[in-house]
């Protein structure tokens, strides 16, 4: 059997997901090799190389084109695996490819710990009011009075909305902070919260009103869009923070916008329902929130370790091996 692989990634992506020699590790894999550019293909030139091409393997990322629903007839059935380099999968294939039996992976948990990194960064940023000073100090010519107030996040008290990867690896980063942390995650079993050291909050309720800091890491399922009322943010104890590294439209935004306006609690952003953020979004200039134009992760340096996850897949899979991170139908539709 012929080991075709389709690259379909733009100049950025090979070089951050493959930088340096990896780029040359990574097409050696396959006996034949086509690499198109995902900046200018179009969606006719798509079809005609999967056509003509008939690849085993498509290696692609956030530019590639959808794969056209007719993919297995196109490709007379050569092609049986997708190396997704990115997480969310769902712009890419449907439901029913696989079905159909295409394999599919992504990133999986190797950026975990970087998106951890990003919350526990906006965590102390927003306690210490950080984006407000970034600003007054360069633009208003603003210093600290006797009546400014900061706060730390050393011996707090932590709640957690969510207990996937990313929530896993922060309780790591957290470790150091001495604090106590709590999570609401009603599938996740009590083996788990005992290993990572973490108390379980019996409602989403408790876990607000009970912790100073909340991380929002829900997933984005149907009953979770605004799952986080403006009751649920006003229970935060004042001097608290609401920090979201999650999704967006898990938040009620417009409460949202109300509560951090009044500054009872401060903010860390990275994720919006609308992005990019409007520019006339309410959050913008607000001093009481930090914010990040979604850079939560990979940071471009550590997209090399998705890289590094495709080039053993994809040898695992030549091989007949097991795939790490696999998509599944049923991991595909409970996915965000």
């Amino acid at each position: 059997m012929s080991n075709r692989i389709l690259f379909i990634l733009n100049e950025i992506e090979w070089k951050t997901f493959f930088p340096g020699e990896s780029a040359d590790t990574v097409k050696s894999l396959g006996d034949t090799i086509l690499s198109l550019d995902s900046a200018t293909t179009s969606e006719d030139e798509w079809r005609a190389a999967l056509k003509e091409f008939k690849p085993r393997i498509i290696v692609s990322a956030w530019k590639s084109p959808m794969l056209p629903e007719d993919v297995f007839a196109l490709t007379e059935n050569s092609l049986e695996y997708v190396c997704y380099l990115p997480g969310s999968v769902k712009k890419l294939v449907t439901s029913q490819h696989l079905a159909d039996g295409l394999k599919l992976t992504n990133w999986g948990n190797v950026i975990s710990r970087v998106v951890a990194e990003c919350g526990l960064m906006l965590a102390i940023a927003a306690l210490r009011r950080a984006g407000h000073w970034q600003v007054a100090m360069h633009k208003e010519g603003a210093w600290k009075t006797p009546q400014t107030v900061f706060n730390s996040l050393f011996e707090r008290k932590v709640g957690i909305h969510g207990f996937g990867a990313i929530s896993q690896a922060l309780t790591v980063l957290l470790k150091p902070f001495d604090v106590e942390i709590s999570t609401f995650s009603p599938s996740v079993p009590d083996e788990l919260l005992k290993e990572k050291g973490v108390k379980r909050a019996e409602t989403l309720e408790d876990l607000f009103s009970q912790n100073d800091v909340i991380f929002e890491l829900a997933g984005l399922t149907p009953k979770n869009v605004g799952i986080v009322t403006e009751e649920l943010l006003r229970s935060i104890p004042e001097g608290g923070a609401f920090i979201n590294i999650g999704r967006g439209a898990v938040v009620d935004e417009e409460a949202q916008d109300r509560v951090a306006a009044e500054g009872k609690i401060q903010f860390g952003l990275d994720v919006y329902g609308v992005e990019p953020l409007p520019e006339d979004s309410p959050l913008r200039g607000n001093p009481n929130v930090t914010m990040l134009p979604h850079l939560g992760g990979p940071t471009l340096d550590r997209r090399q370790d998705s890289g590094r996850l495709a080039i053993q897949n994809i040898k695992s899979f030549l091989a007949g091996g097991e795939l790490e991170a696999i998509i599944t139908k049923e991991v595909f539709d409970r996915s965000t």
